[in-house]
């Protein structure tokens, strides 16, 4: 099985699960990498957002209030780092400010950008995966380092019952690697 197989394979499941919905850069059209993996899915899963990555985020939280499972798509996790306040001090803590009456449960899905065969400037091949998991406390991290990671921890994030949200960083560079 091949990294890009697997995620596509696996886009396509989650997108067949009740209540999710794809939204952010490049979900509906292209325009990145991501959006092959997206492009099979069916148009009424995907919602194209403006670049505007903290509105985006609030968007996916209100769309998780509202009982949707939003899988909010950043192509970059440097353009993810717009969105981080949100994610910090809204999505990771409105379980404990509500006393867990209020659970959102969101998918966030970012990738480190491929630097082959063209480097396309640092801002676009950050990893921060360390430093998201430093920050929040209720959003777990995951790293889909090999194509076997990819479906088990989709199923888990969107199957799980304790509501969490889960942060799934994909590694472009893996695209054509693996």
């Amino acid at each position: 099985m091949k990294y890009f197989d697997e995620i596509k394979r696996t886009m396509e499941w989650v997108a067949s699960q009740p209540k999710t919905i794809f939204l952010g850069q490049t979900v509906a059209g292209p325009g990145t990498f991501m959006f092959s993996t997206l492009k099979d899915i069916p148009p009424d899963k995907a919602l194209e957002m403006p670049v505007n990555e903290s509105f985006q985020m609030q968007f996916s939280i209100g769309l998780a209030l509202a009982g949707y499972l939003p899988i909010s798509v950043y192509p970059r996790q440097n353009f993810l780092l717009l969105a981080t306040a949100d994610m910090v001090n809204m999505l990771d803590k409105i379980p404990a400010i509500s006393s867990h009456k209020l659970v959102p449960k969101v998918i966030v899905r970012v990738a480190s950008g491929p630097d082959a065969p063209v480097h396309p400037g640092h801002q676009h091949v950050g990893n921060y995966a360390e430093g998201f998991r430093k920050m929040f406390s209720w959003i777990e991290v995951v790293e889909l380092n090999e194509p076997e990671d990819v479906f088990p921890a989709y199923k888990k994030a969107v199957e799980r019952e304790d509501g969490k949200s889960t942060l799934m960083i994909e590694h472009g560079n893996f695209y054509n690697q693996k």
